[in-house]
Order: structure tokens, then sequence, then C-alpha cells
């Protein structure tokens, strides 16, 4: 029995030796990225409520414009994958260029957003509600953070286009180097302008904004430079910038697959800011302790939100080289892998949850509050966990569309309604208990998404289509 459960989800020497190769320099790479988010968060939080309250309202707008960076690579991702694997340079050099076009597009727009509106954006989210911390210095705060993060949209689009391509196209060791430069970049940026170091004025929360921009271009530089100086690793970059040249076939068929994903990432990052919203409505306090608990959050799910890219190029290779049998079988030993590691990432959060709260220069109620986020969040790890495996299964096949309905459709139809509803409507029931049934209504997407799963309408090779 247990050796017919072993052959069913969990590989062989060789399949972990894979594995290994595509997602630890992915994990090293984003926890490096989330811890020094960490500690950014902590270093404003050392300022005082107000900054680390704006920062994190800001940073929540940022969010949004990264998300939509995400999505709209995404669908051109899924054709750099298979193109590679079935060892097609110009069609993988083709999606390339359309990742770099839509990217300077969103960018253009954003700073566009950001630049007119980005007082009303931050009030939003600043409730009048508030016996701890002021609403009128958290707004500003907020404000000239934003206006400095503007800075760093391009280079973060750009450097998301080129990083991605490689990580598709198996290089993912040098994209983990250049977000490990950068993130130490700006850890020494943050420790030298938030308070004032080696002669350095004490800018607080505009340091920490000028130190991310100043990492986000040295990002860019390493991942450019070292595509554009190793061509026999990365041939797709040779004349990259020769000609803006798609052929209409490869746009109508990134448009077609990447129109839903873009559209499910900008409406679940949207969705995602509107549950936010809803909980602040309580207070201002919950805002604060709502940063702590998803800036933890962040660092805990960088294990299955890995194991999900990884399922993204494995499978979407297999897929691409025709390989339909094998790319079932990995992806079913992945989605048991994706869920082991949610309760495992899970079950370590929660031991930590009191911890984490301490390290910020705040109020004992706010540290509290987030204790108790937190461990709503641990609960719920194991099920966003297969979520997110469920959901890349799906998108490495091109199944945008369903997607679309199982991940924002989602957010909007269930999270959304039932966090404004209790927030609303039920003024006596504690935050953090809102927040638990918010995480385990996925439970019932899990069963939504095991069963597209096993039907396996997702095994498409998009190479010959």
């Amino acid at each position: 029995m247990f050796s017919g459960f072993r052959k069913k989800y969990i590989g062989d020497k060789a399949f972990y030796r894979r594995l290994c190769a595509v997602v630890l320099p992915i994990i090293v790479q984003n926890a490096i990225t989330t811890f020094v988010g960490l500690l950014d968060n902590i270093m404003v939080g050392k300022t005082g409520t107000d900054p680390m309250t704006g920062v994190s309202i800001a940073n929540q707008l940022v969010f949004v414009f990264n998300i939509l960076i995400f999505g709209a690579i995404s669908g051109a991702g899924i054709f750099t994958a298979q193109f590679h694997g079935s060892n097609d340079t110009e069609g993988v050099r083709q999606t390339m260029r359309f990742k770099l076009i839509i990217c300077t597009v969103i960018s253009a727009l954003g700073l566009v957003v950001f630049g007119l509106f980005r007082s009303n954006l931050v009030s939003l989210y600043i409730s009048g509600n508030a016996n701890i911390g002021d609403p009128a210095a958290t707004l500003n705060h907020g404000v000239e953070y934003l206006a400095v993060m503007m800075f760093g949209l391009l280079p973060f689009a750009i450097t998301q286009s080129y990083a991605g391509t490689l990580r598709e196209t198996g290089e993912t060791v040098v994209p983990m180097a250049a977000g490990i430069v950068a993130v130490l970049v700006n850890l020494t940026f943050n420790w030298i302008l938030i308070f004032g170091h080696l002669g350095a004025p004490a800018m607080g929360a505009v340091g920490a904004a000028i130190a991310t921009v100043i990492s986000r271009y040295v990002e860019l530089v390493i991942v450019v430079v070292w595509t554009h100086t190793h061509l026999k690793k990365c041939p797709f970059a040779k004349g990259l910038y020769r000609s803006a040249y798609i052929p209409a076939k490869v746009v109508k068929a990134i448009i077609r697959k990447g129109t839903p994903l873009l559209l499910n990432e900008s409406l679940w990052s949207f969705g995602i800011a509107a549950v936010t919203q809803c909980y602040a409505y309580r207070s201002l306090e919950v805002v604060s302790a709502n940063n702590i608990s998803v800036t933890v959050m962040n660092l805990f799910n960088v294990v299955f939100l890995s194991l999900g890219s990884a399922i993204s190029i494995i499978v979407g290779q297999e897929l691409g080289s025709g390989h339909s049998e094998e790319a079932v079988d990995i992806d079913r030993k992945l989605l048991f892998i994706s869920f082991v590691s949610g309760i495992v990432t899970g079950s370590v959060m929660a031991l930590v949850a009191p911890i984490f709260p301490r390290f910020y220069n705040t109020e004992p109620e706010i540290m509290e509050l987030a204790t108790k986020f937190i461990l709503a969040v641990a609960a719920g790890m194991p099920v966003q966990s297969f979520l997110n495996a469920c959901y890349f299964t799906l998108r490495s096949g091109g199944k945008t569309v369903i997607t679309f309905i199982f991940d924002s459709g989602a957010i909007w139809a269930i999270n959304y309604p039932l966090v404004y509803i209790l927030v609303h409507f039920a003024p006596n029931m504690p935050v953090a208990l809102i927040m638990l049934c918010e995480q385990m209504s996925g439970l019932v997407r899990c069963a939504i998404g095991l069963i597209l799963v096993r039907r396996k309408t997702w095994v498409n090779n998009l190479t010959t289509t």
C-alpha cells in the first residue's frame, strides 16, 4: 500500500534533483528578498507607528502594480517555457519582446495614476477610528513614500521581464544572485538613510523608499548585462532589440491566453486591496497590526509560492516537449509537496507568532492583535499552498480562463463579500476571527481545484497550436 502511495506522490532522486535545481534558487532569492523586506519593515517600524502604517499602505498600492506586471508577463511566460521545451529560440525571443513592450506600457500607466491620485489612494486605507496613531501623519508618510517609489516602477518591470525569461529557459541562478545583491544594497541604504548613519540625514520612510529604488536599478543592471554578455546561454537575447517585430500569430496567441491572466492578476490584486481596505474600516490599529502579519506571512509564503513557479516551469517544459504523461505525474507529486510544505510552514509560523511583533516599536495592543492575525494566517497555510499549486497547474497548460474564474473570481465572489459583511455587520466579531474565516473559505476552492486538475483538461502543448 505504501509503495503504491510512494510511487504516485513521492518522486525518485532524479525528480528531486530536477526540482531542487529549479526551485532552490527561486526560494533563496525570494526568501532573501522577503527577509530583507521584513527587516526594512522593522527598521521603518522602529521610527514609530505612523511611518510604519503609512509605508504599509503605500506598499499595498505598489503591490497592485507589481501584480499587474506579473500578470502581464505570465501569459507570454507560458509560451516561453514551452518554446524553450521545444528548442524554439526565435519563439522565446518573440515572447521576450512582448513582455518588454507590455511592461513599459503598464509602467507608464502606473506613473500617471500614482502621480495624479496617490494622496486619494492612500487615504482610502485610513479610517477615522484611531485610538492609536495619527491619521494625518500616516497619510503624509504614505504619500511621501509612494512619490519616491514611483521612480522604481519601470526598472522593476524590465527586470521581471528578463528574470522571468531566464527562469523559464532554465537559468534560475542569475536572477537569484541579482536579487541577493539588490536586497543587500537595499538593506545597506536602509540603514544609512532611515536612521541617518555615515553622515546622511535621517530620512525615515522616505529613506526606505530611496533605498528600494536604488536596489531596483542595481538588480536591473546585473540581470540585463549578464543576459547580453552570455549569448550562448541566452541565445534569445541576440538581436532582441534589433527589431520590435512579433508575428501576428504569436501576438494573438499570447493575448488570447494572456489576457485572462492579466485580468485575473489585476482583479486579484484589486480584490486583495479591497479586502485589506475592509479590515482598515475597523481602525487604524488594525492596519498597523495587519502590516506586521502580512510581512511575516510573506516570509513564510516563500516556499509554496516558489513551488508554484517550479510547477509553471517544469510542467510547462514537459508539455512543450510533448511529454503529457510525464507532466501529469510530475504535477501530482508537486501538488503533494506543496500541500505538505503548507502544513510545515504553517506550523512553524504558529510557533513564532508571538515573537515577531516584539521587534516593532509599537504599542502592546498592536503587537497582541498582530500575533492573533499571524495565527489565523498560519492556520490557513495548507489551504493556500494547495490552491497555489492548483492555480499554476492549470496555468501551465494555458487554461487561463479557468484560472481567471478560479482565482480572482473567487476573491470577489467569496473573500470580499465575506469580509465586508463580517466587518460591517458583525461589529462585535473579533477581526482575527474574521481573518480566520476568510482563510478557511479557501477550502471550497481547494475542492474545485482538485476536480479541475484531475480532469486533465490543462494538459496542452501550446507550441503546436
